[in-house]
């Protein structure tokens, strides 16, 4: 399946471990190898690696900021779009994609996940958060364990 056009956000915390900003790179690698449109919030850490990974293999990068200066994006955002409405920029971020790719995370990333899931949008997670209610755990996140399976998964939810 070809992932031309096709737009997949990569969430999770800017402060994130070496393993995590290692798979966020490669997962910003195989998304440009695919062809697919990476988008993110477009400051550092996860969102920085993606983007560094992606820009490598000569992807496009789109980074949705949270103030009103484009140049507070990181380095490899191709597109920086200003928002300056803080936080609440996590709804256009995951509005903006078909698939989401959640590496680790804090409340941000949770709150991403939330919206995807709340709209339909599927969420592969890799060592991210795991949900639950009272009654059951939520298995509503797609578990992969790396970058490859990662993407993969997420092209192949895409519908055309």
């Amino acid at each position: 399946m070809s992932a031309k056009n096709k737009f997949i956000a990569v969430i999770g915390n800017s402060k994130a471990s070496a393993h995590e900003i290692n798979l966020a790179e490669e997962i910003g690698r195989q998304i440009a190898k695919h062809g697919a449109i990476l988008v993110c919030g477009g400051l550092d850490g996860i969102m920085e690696a993606a983007c560094r990974g992606a820009v490598s293999e000569g992807g496009l990068t789109v980074g949705i900021l949270p103030g009103t200066n484009r140049n507070e994006a990181n380095a490899f955002v191709k597109i920086p779009i200003v928002t300056g409405i803080g936080w609440a920029r996590n709804m256009i971020v995951v509005k903006s994609a078909q698939a989401v790719i959640a590496v680790g995370g804090a409340y941000g990333t949770l709150t991403e996940i939330g919206y995807a899931l709340k709209s339909g949008i599927p969420v592969i997670g890799i060592d991210t958060w795991k949900l639950a209610t009272k009654k059951a755990v939520c298995e509503s996140i797609i578990r992969v364990d790396n970058a490859i399976d990662a993407v993969n998964t997420a092209i192949e939810m895409i519908s055309d």
